[in-house]
């Protein structure tokens, strides 16, 4: 199942199956999304959590339990209910239940919400502590921007200068090896090369939002106020980029594996809520 809102200006289409954004049009029926060819990436824009990135053995321990959680969460790839419809609104709820209790032993609500405002479409996280213990979490957005065309005819332009500063990915896991991404005025001329070891991931920013470039000019916004992390990452020779806000990210190896220590973690008190959000705004 699908649900469409829509302005004069946008249209903004969304999958009951990971409550998955799938597709931004404008008046013109240009698309914004990646379309999902599993030849390159089967996904358009999933919702990581409870965790972001990958843990150390996929395993994590809460009172000296042990649990397995896969690479970005589980809630992705479950059914959410619609809740709430409107023209330019929507709601989508996931509750905790006995398959999730078995990997997440945490009962909780996560909504998404998407709303059209204009030009922007914006996506907020609201995740609700229903138990009766502090919940540990992360969450964190994975939209690919389509980049018909070349890719080298595409940048990113940081909000500010700054040294953007990336770990190195190793067997999925953060590693202690830093780069810095050189820019020019704050741009960064896209390029694969970027990409050859996975993603790049910023643990903190000082740039809350970011302009993709198509020749020179602005193509599409990502405002990200509220995520002090981010992930950039596409695959060899796919036409799209990922501008993946982030409240977490992967295990180091020094992890240790309980849930609570883990670097990047949220904690969530019994019966409290958690909002985040961010914008893609087509330009």
């Amino acid at each position: 199942m699908t649900t469409t809102i829509s302005n004069s200006i946008l249209s903004a289409s969304i999958k009951h199956s990971g409550a998955e954004l799938f597709s931004i049009k404008d008046n013109q029926n240009n698309e914004y999304i990646w379309e999902g060819n599993p030849d390159f990436w089967g996904k358009h824009s999933p919702v990581l959590f409870p965790i972001v990135g990958t843990l150390k053995n996929n395993s994590y321990k809460i009172n000296d339990r042990e649990y397995h959680l896969p690479r970005h969460g589980f809630a992705r790839d479950m059914e959410f209910e619609l809740i709430d419809n409107s023209e330019n609104r929507v709601v989508f709820s996931l509750q905790s239940s006995t398959e999730t209790l078995t990997k997440y032993p945490f009962e909780f609500e996560l909504q998404l919400i998407y709303t059209l405002n204009e030009s922007s479409l914006t996506l907020e996280y609201k995740v609700i502590n229903k138990g009766d213990t502090t919940m540990p979490f992360s969450i964190g957005a994975h939209p690919a921007i389509a980049l018909p065309g070349n890719f080298d005819d595409y940048a990113l332009e940081f909000e500010k200068e700054e040294a953007l500063k990336y770990y190195i990915l190793e067997n999925d896991l953060i590693s202690s090896q830093t780069k810095i991404l050189e820019t020019t005025h704050n741009i960064v001329p896209l390029n694969y090369e970027l990409f050859k070891n996975d993603a790049l991931i910023f643990k903190t920013l000082e740039s809350k939002s970011l302009i993709i470039l198509k020749d020179s000019k602005p193509y599409v916004k990502v405002a990200y106020n509220d995520f002090p992390s981010l992930g950039i990452w596409t695959k060899e020779n796919a036409p799209f980029i990922c501008i993946e806000p982030w409240l977490g990210y992967s295990d180091t190896d020094e992890n240790s594996g309980d849930l609570y220590e883990k670097e990047g973690i949220l904690t969530l008190e019994e019966n409290k809520s958690f909002a985040a959000k961010f914008s893609i705004t087509i330009l």
